[in-house]
């Protein structure tokens, strides 16, 4: 039974997508820590450093539901560390000549960091679909309404008349611009993670940088030419990214929001025949849009 509104049947739809909550959801990411595995396992054997055979019983045995998730989660919380379960829970399922070479050499955040750095990429292009098409969609607006007139405001009072074009215009160029960033700073946050103890490769040596190299590449992944294992700014910068969609976001839900106050009126939200604002006050017409916008922006 879930805990959080993401996993409610009643209103989950509110508050995000399937899409997005399936990154996260644990299955999909046991899975992605699997292939990930897979990966280093691929990467290792066409260096010589595993044999080819243990690779590909580890490919085709590194399935999240073939796993025993009971065993998996036993063993996380009878070791408290936490990648051993997943290791245990695919060597219980592994012929016996390959289960020596399942995260050979490698350290949690080798794992883990990757997986984020997956993740930047299916966020981040989900982000970058969905401004572009808000960003389609404005500029459509801004067209339409080139010559519609309304009240330019500063500090809440009007003040020199203006176009609702000209204001959606400005909306669409700050969204152009989150647009310019997500596609920027991607060789920055899509790079993968793989150090082994401290970072150094040295457990993979002499193929240290090498196997860095193709493990990235196994995962779609750029290789980021030294550990980062330490280092949170590429994390914090697609976070920070976020937040600043989430406040442009914000901004236009919220001037949505206020000018469809009946005393201004110059704004109306779309609605259906079966849509219902008040059960007693059947007089009212609430921005649900807007707000929702503006509260899951916050």
């Amino acid at each position: 039974m879930g805990t959080r509104l993401s996993d409610s049947g009643q209103y989950a739809h509110l508050w995000g997508t399937a899409e997005l909550a399936n990154v996260f959801e644990e299955r999909a990411r046991l899975q992605s820590w699997l292939d990930i595995l897979t990966a280093l396992a691929a990467a290792q054997a066409r260096l010589g450093i595993i044999p080819a055979e243990a690779a590909a019983q580890i490919a085709s045995h590194a399935r999240a539901e073939s796993l025993d998730l009971d065993l998996v989660a036993s063993e996380t919380r009878r070791t408290s560390h936490s990648m051993l379960g997943l290791i245990r829970g695919l060597q219980q399922i592994l012929p016996q000549d390959a289960r020596e070479y399942v995260y050979l050499g490698a350290t949690v955040q080798d794992i883990t960091d990757t997986w984020f750095a997956l993740v930047m990429r299916d966020v981040g292009t989900m982000a970058w679909r969905d401004l572009r098409v808000i960003e389609e969609t404005l500029l459509a607006l801004a067209v339409e309404h080139r010559d519609t007139l309304m009240a330019g405001r500063t500090h809440g009072q009007p003040g020199s008349p203006i176009t609702f074009g000209f204001k959606v215009a400005s909306w669409a160029d700050e969204v152009r611009r989150h647009i310019q960033r997500l596609a920027e700073g991607r060789s920055r946050w899509l790079v993968g993670q793989l150090g082994g103890a401290v970072g150094a490769l040295g457990f993979f040596a002499p193929h240290g940088m090498e196997l860095r190299a193709e493990f990235c590449a196994e995962l779609g992944l750029a290789d980021p030419g030294i550990s980062w294992l330490t280092s949170r700014d590429r994390i914090a910068e697609f976070g920070a990214l976020q937040a600043m969609i989430c406040g442009t976001l914000a901004r236009i839900g919220n001037e949505v929001y206020e000018l469809q106050r009946p005393e201004i009126g110059e704004l109306r939200e779309p609605t259906t025949a079966d849509t219902v604002s008040s059960i007693t006050m059947p007089h009212k017409r609430n921005p649900e849009g807007s707000e929702h916008l503006d509260t899951l922006a916050r």
